[in-house]
């Protein structure tokens, strides 16, 4: 068993205000795309300038938070909003949804690609390599948090979390750190490291995050209010997250059926 390292969620404290790791950890992922995107912008053939990136990343950001905490209530804590709908905008007491984030992305590049003549692919392709240094980030940040932790388990790197019981337990936010974050970002970059046709980077995104989130969720607990759905195993984020997967092969389907002259000439 490792020992869970209690780091304290807030890492500054200037009088009443706190900043939280896990806001940091937002500040983070925002940063590290728009540093990427700068890079994929200034590649030959790309078709995007650099300085389109920083209005890019500030769309993604209000898509990230608005559709994140839309979805958390939607998706996940409907009865307390029904009882209380100021919650929504209690954000300090945590709750955001990647699929509810990941709505309110799409959303927000569909709203940019208007704005700047692209079409809603062609944004996502540039975008979705950016994405999952955010993903892994904020995975972290819910592990210092002490939250979304996983099962009982006696693997030997089960951790005890505060909060969770006596009882080692799969550390699941580091699961979903390593694949979210750090593998689905090398096969986004190193697979859009070439021309690729319009869709197939957005398509390879959704396959495998989708992927690789529900088979986390086999070991992760759902959230308290909600439980397992159905067989005691399903889950809410098996639900929203395997039609990602669906959809994520169509798209990779349909990309290479169409003519090759849609290609993109995006590069990381």
């Amino acid at each position: 068993m490792l020992t869970y390292p209690d780091i304290d969620p807030i890492a500054v404290q200037i009088g009443p205000l706190a900043i939280r790791w896990y806001g940091l950890m937002y500040l983070v992922g925002f940063a590290a795309g728009w540093w990427l995107g700068v890079r994929r912008a200034k590649r030959p053939g790309s078709g995007w300038h650099p300085e389109q990136v920083g209005d890019l990343v500030f769309y993604v950001a209000l898509g990230v938070i608005l559709g994140g905490r839309l979805g958390y209530v939607l998706f996940y804590d409907l009865a307390a909003f029904l009882a209380d709908p100021s919650m929504i905008v209690k954000v300090w007491q945590g709750g955001m949804s990647f699929h509810g984030g990941l709505l309110g992305v799409l959303v927000a590049m569909w709203w940019y690609g208007r704005k700047v003549g692209k079409s809603f692919f062609e944004v996502t392709d540039f975008i979705a390599p950016l994405v999952p240094i955010g993903l892994g980030a904020g995975r972290i940040g819910n592990f210092i948090n002490g939250e979304l932790w996983g099962k009982v388990t006696d693997v030997p790197w089960g951790m005890v979390f505060p909060h969770a019981g006596p009882l080692p337990r799969h550390p699941s936010q580091l699961y979903e750190a390593f694949l979210e974050g750090a593998v689905l970002f090398l096969i986004l970059w190193l697979y859009s490291a070439r021309p690729r046709p319009t869709m197939a980077v957005s398509g390879v995104f959704m396959a495998c995050y989708g992927l690789f989130r529900f088979l986390v969720e086999f070991v992760r607990l759902p959230d308290a209010q909600l439980g397992y759905l159905a067989w005691g195993w399903l889950t809410m984020g098996q639900v929203l997250s395997a039609p990602m997967v669906l959809v994520g092969v169509g798209l990779l389907w349909w990309a290479y059926r169409r003519p090759m002259r849609n290609q993109s000439a995006s590069t990381a």
